[in-house]
């Protein structure tokens, strides 16, 4: 009698040490070019560039392993959280409730034009959703696939308007405030040297392992990037001297991760839903910069920031490239990195939950 055949678990692909240092090459020179041209999360643009030409040219070929990945949604996480420093959230207290009001307002435009453009579209709630938010790119990203979107469209829609964000704010700031000096440079926000500090590395390790290992306890919802983000905005906000910067080198490469993990998955099927999607949603994007421009009035109007520092304020992502604007055009660069970067932890600490919500409206009996 024959024996049954087994059923053998697939093996996980090897992969040479030169494909692995030819891609790191590669998203190390795209990510420099990338850069200098003021591209905020350059190199998780330039791993997503680079993974969709192998994934279209090699389908199977390669995969990041998936600890890689946690390890790069936890560094993420740490790097958003990170972005909350104290001394530049003092300045909004005598503003605290219209930045609020403000930030709120922002998610809400989001979503809605988020659930236009699934309305009008072949696009699913969560997708188009989550590719809309304005703010926290790199960590959208990161989560959505845990949250039920299709990541690849995600990365699209949100680079697509962190592209159309990074062209436009210098060009408006020039028409609209002439006698500015605009500086699109986005390296002039990151002074740190490519390895950081000592003291950066360690607290950047323990609060990534910590607060992932906190939120698998707590079963929450993309927890590897949400809960080194909610932990490390605790330590930066509540303890003494708890500000710091992520490495460069180790924030970079954790958004190198990540791209490289959503290129990889591209299907030439996928770029061709992107064609189609490609007029539709930057249309939604022009509405998001109209809408928050008018958030912008809003903001000038309920607190003593200027209007050209209201605007830098509220436009809708590219935080490093708005603030080298900002520092170049002689903005006051604190109260805009303090809006932006609140607003930026607010996204994505909110995004899995405007999800499920979303969710619970479609199941909702009509």
């Amino acid at each position: 009698m024959a024996s049954a055949p087994t059923t053998q678990p697939p093996r996980a692909r090897r992969v040479s040490v030169a494909a692995w240092a030819g891609l790191t090459a590669g998203v190390v020179l795209g990510g420099l070019a990338l850069d200098r041209v003021g591209l905020p999360s350059s190199y998780l643009f330039a791993a997503l560039l680079l993974g969709l030409g192998v994934a279209l040219g090699r389908p199977d070929a390669i995969d990041v392993p998936p600890a890689w990945f946690r390890w790069a949604q936890a560094v993420a996480g740490v790097t958003l959280g990170a972005y909350l420093q104290a001394s530049a959230l003092r300045e909004l207290t005598h503003a605290w409730l219209p930045v609020a009001l403000v930030s709120a307002a922002t998610l809400a435009l989001s979503l809605a034009a988020g659930l236009a453009l699934a309305r009008t579209t072949t696009l699913d709630e969560p997708t188009a959703a989550l590719g809309l938010i304005a703010g926290g790119a790199s960590g959208i990203v990161g989560m959505s696939e845990e949250l039920g979107a299709d990541d690849r469209l995600v990365a699209f829609m949100q680079y697509l308007r962190v592209l159309v964000v990074v062209a436009s704010t210098p060009l408006f700031i020039a028409l609209a405030f002439p006698g500015h000096h605009e500086s699109a440079s986005a390296l002039a926000a990151d002074a740190q040297p490519i390895l950081g500090a000592l003291r950066g590395w360690v607290l950047t390790a323990v609060l990534a392992l910590a607060g992932a290992l906190i939120a698998l306890r707590l079963r929450l919802t993309a927890g590897g990037l949400l809960g080194p983000m909610i932990l490390t905005g605790v330590v930066v906000l509540a303890v003494p001297g708890g500000e710091f910067g992520v490495p460069p080198l180790l924030r970079e490469a954790s958004f190198g991760i990540i791209g490289l993990q959503v290129g990889l998955r591209f299907t030439p099927d996928t770029i061709r839903l992107l064609g189609k999607l490609l007029v539709p949603v930057s249309l939604a994007i022009l509405g998001l910069l109209v809408a928050c421009f008018g958030l912008a009035l809003i903001l000038d109007a309920a607190t003593s920031a200027s209007l050209m520092d209201s605007y830098l304020a509220t436009t809708p992502g590219g935080l490093y490239a708005v603030l080298a604007v900002a520092s170049g055009a002689g903005a006051d660069t604190t109260f805009v990195v303090a809006v932006q970067s609140l607003r930026v932890v607010v996204m994505v600490l909110l995004a899995p939950l405007a999800v499920r919500w979303i969710l619970a409206l479609r199941r909702r009996p009509r």
